[in-house]
C-alpha cells in the first residue's frame, strides 16, 4: 500500500512522523510512504521527494517569492500520481499548497484525506467549498470541528489533537526543573512566541507588564521560553534595553511551563500544552491597528485561543465580540485573552498578580483546566487516524488491491 504525504510546516512534519510510524506498525510494515515532508518524517520511514518544510513560508508576500518552486513540486506530484499507483493522498495543514496537491490527487482518483484540517471556521469558511470538493476525508483536531464540517457537506471525523501524542512523548529536563525549584520565590514564564513578527510585537508589552508586576511583587521571577537562539538574542536586547532581571532560555518552555506559577504568552498552538499543565496564563497577540480592523471583517469566532472554545457553551457563538475583563461572562474563558493593537500590560498584570496573590483565584483557574484536560487534552489522534485511513481503504478495495507498492 502506497500512501502519499505533503507537510510543508515543522509541526506538520512532526505529526506526519507520528502518523506514519502508527500506519507502519498497524500494517505490519505493509505501508510505504512517499511525498513531501521534512526529517522527522524522513526519518520515521517516508521516502521523501522534496524537503517542504524549508518552504514554510506564510503571509502573501512570502509564497510569491516560491511559486516557481510550488508549481515544479505540484507538477511533480501529478506526474507520480499518474505513473505510479497511489492509494491515498494524506495532507497536514499548509493549505495554500496542499489545495494544489488535493487537485492533482482528485484528478487521477486518489481519495485524500486532510489530517489536521485548516481553521477555516475562524477566518475563512468560503474554503469549505473547497474542502468539500476536493477531500474525501476531514480528520479533524477539534470536537467542534466534526460538526461543523458535517454540516458544510464535507465527510468529517474527529480523531484529536496530535499536539497530544507530541506533548506525551517529552522528556523534561530534570536537571534543569530542579534548578527552577531550587529557588522558592515566584515564577512567571513569558512566551512571545516562536515567530520573529510575534515576539518583535509581544515582548515589549510583556516587558512592561514585568515592571508593573515587581512594583507590587518585587521577588517574582521572570523567565522567557524562547524558540531558538536567534530569537533569544533579540529578547535578551529588549531585556537589557529596559534594565530588567529576567531570564532568556532557549528549548526550556516545557521545563518552563511545568513549574510556572502562571504565565504570559502569545496566542499559538502554545496554548494546548499550557493545558497539559494546567497553568494559568493570559493570552496576547498584539497587531497593527490595520489589523484590527480587518479581523473584525474576518473573525467568526468569540476566542483567538484554542483553550478558551474548548470551554465555550457554543464556539460559534454569533456574538464574536472580544474578550472584556468586565464582562459578566469572562469568567468562561479560562484563559484571559487580549487581541489588540492597545497597551493591555496594566489588565495582564491585574491577572497575573491575582493569580499569585489570591489562592482561590488561582485554584479556580487550575481546576477549571484539569477538567478541560481531562476531556480534551488526551494522547492517541495518530493512533487513531491510522485506525481510520486504514480501515477506510480496506473498505474500499478488495484486500489483493491493496498491494505493497512496486
Amino acid at each position: 500500500m502506497r500512501i502519499f504525504f505533503s507537510a510543508g510546516e515543522p509541526s506538520g512534519d512532526l505529526h506526519g512522523a507520528n502518523l506514519i510510524r502508527d500506519l507502519r506498525e498497524q500494517s505490519g510494515d505493509e505501508v510505504e510512504c512517499v511525498g513531501f515532508g521534512g526529517p522527522k518524517m524522513a526519518d520515521a520511514g517516508c521516502r521523501l521527494h522534496f524537503d517542504l518544510t524549508e518552504l514554510a513560508v506564510m503571509g502573501l508576500i512570502e509564497p510569491l517569492k516560491h511559486i516557481s518552486t510550488f508549481w515544479s513540486l505540484y507538477r511533480s506530484a501529478d506526474r507520480y500520481f499518474h505513473n505510479h499507483h497511489v492509494d491515498a493522498v494524506v495532507l497536514i495543514d499548509y493549505p495554500g499548497f496542499n489545495w494544489w496537491i488535493a487537485k492533482a490527487a482528485k484528478a487521477h482518483g486518489v481519495p485524500v484525506f486532510y489530517y489536521g484540517a485548516p481553521q477555516m471556521w475562524a477566518w475563512a469558511r468560503w474554503r469549505v467549498k473547497k474542502m468539500r470538493r476536493l477531500v474525501d476525508h476531514v480528520l479533524c483536531k477539534l470536537p467542534f470541528e466534526k460538526d461543523w464540517y458535517s454540516k458544510h457537506g464535507c465527510n468529517a471525523t474527529y480523531v484529536g489533537h496530535p499536539y497530544y501524542d507530541d506533548i506525551e512523548r517529552t522528556q523534561l529536563d530534570a536537571a534543569f526543573v530542579e534548578k527552577l525549584r531550587s529557588v522558592k520565590d515566584p515564577l512567571v514564564a513569558i512566551l512571545p512566541g516562536s515567530r520573529t513578527r510575534e515576539l518583535v510585537s509581544n515582548l515589549p508589552t510583556f516587558l512592561k507588564t514585568v515592571d508593573n508586576i515587581r512594583r507590587e511583587l518585587p521577588n517574582v521571577r521572570f523567565a522567557v521560553g524562547a524558540f531558538n537562539e536567534r530569537l533569544a538574542k533579540l529578547a535578551r536586547t529588549e531585556i537589557a534595553e529596559r534594565n530588567l532581571n529576567v531570564d532568556v532560555y532557549v528549548g526550556r518552555t516545557s521545563e518552563l511551563m511545568a513549574e510556572a506559577d502562571c504565565c504570559m504568552a502569545c496566542s499559538g498552538s502554545v496554548s494546548l500544552e499550557l493545558l497539559h499543565y494546567a497553568k494559568p496564563t493570559v493570552i496576547l497577540y498584539k497587531v497593527q491597528s490595520y489589523n484590527m480592523m480587518l479581523q473584525w471583517f474576518f473573525r467568526k469566532v468569540k476566542y483567538i485561543t484554542l483553550v478558551n472554545l474548548l470551554a465555550a457553551d457554543d464556539p460559534f457563538d454569533p456574538d464574536v465580540s472580544l474578550y472584556d475583563p468586565n464582562s459578566p461572562d469572562a469568567a468562561k474563558a479560562p484563559f484571559p485573552e487580549y487581541l489588540t493593537s492597545e497597551d493591555k500590560s496594566d489588565w495582564i498584570a491585574y491577572h497575573v498578580i491575582q493569580w499569585l496573590t489570591d489562592e482561590s483565584q488561582r485554584n479556580a483557574c487550575v481546576d477549571k483546566l484539569i477538567d478541560l484536560r481531562e476531556r480534551y487534552a488526551q494522547p492517541g489522534a495518530s493512533r487513531k487516524a491510522a485506525d481510520y485511513i486504514l480501515g477506510e481503504l480496506t473498505a474500499a478495495a478488495p484486500a489483493q488491491q491493496l498491494r505493497p507498492a512496486a
